[in-house]
């Protein structure tokens, strides 16, 4: 089990368009943190088995390329081998391929000592669906953050449409729908709250009250 004496690390982990990235963003920002997008591994692993044409049903392969991700998070963006690849991971097939792989135990144990490196003083806020639960349980701070799918699949027609991309309400309530369902049940490291993960539920919170709130309790461990 790691240890968080090293820095002090608040896990945020929740369903697909819960908001987990942009309010672990900020909550980092605000506190002078690091941030780790640990969906964002998987994304960017999705990423490059596609562009490298890899088969993605090849296990080993895929851990191959999961071992060799050269990505940082700064300024909000994502960064592979030097490239913003912030849009590209965003991209539905991107999203759906890295719930598929992430059910692939080679994968994750590829990525589990990576994600874990991002670990660093002053501290970090990672996201994700097994922050809390596989990747940092000694955490001090555990947030499951939730919000209901109808809520989640608005925000994310939302943003599509915002940035001139189309969408259809229906399809993307039924893809959430599926991921939750695949996310919950899979054997391996399954989307659930940490036994000590306080539950939030953000479907009638702005980002600016959800992060009020993940600050709000971290300041209060600190009394």
């Amino acid at each position: 089990m790691l240890s968080s004496s090293i820095a002090p690390v608040i896990t945020i982990d929740g369903p697909t368009a819960s908001g987990k990235g942009t309010v672990s963003s900020l909550v980092a920002e605000q506190l002078g943190w690091t941030v780790l997008d640990s969906g964002a591994l998987y994304r960017l692993t999705a990423l490059v088995a596609v562009r490298a044409e890899v088969d993605t049903t090849n296990q080993q392969a895929l851990a191959a390329l999961a071992r060799q991700l050269n990505v940082c998070f700064k300024q909000g963006a994502c960064w592979l081998d030097g490239e913003n690849v912030t849009e590209a991971l965003r991209a539905e097939r991107v999203g759906v391929l890295a719930s598929q792989i992430a059910t692939y135990e080679p994968v994750r144990t590829a990525l589990l000592a990576r994600q874990r490196d991002f670990l660093q003083a002053p501290g970090l806020v990672a996201d994700g669906r097994d922050m809390g639960t596989v990747v940092f349980p000694t955490a001090p701070l555990k947030i499951y953050l939730v919000a209901d799918a109808q809520s989640r699949a608005q925000r994310r027609y939302k943003q599509l449409i915002e940035k001139g991309i189309s969408a259809n309400l229906s399809d993307l309530l039924a893809d959430l729908q599926a991921r939750d369902l695949r996310d919950t049940t899979r054997a391996l490291a399954p989307l659930k709250a940490a036994d000590d993960a306080i539950t939030l539920d953000s479907s009638a919170l702005s980002i600016e009250e959800t992060v009020n709130c993940v600050l709000a309790h971290w300041a209060a461990i600190q009394n």
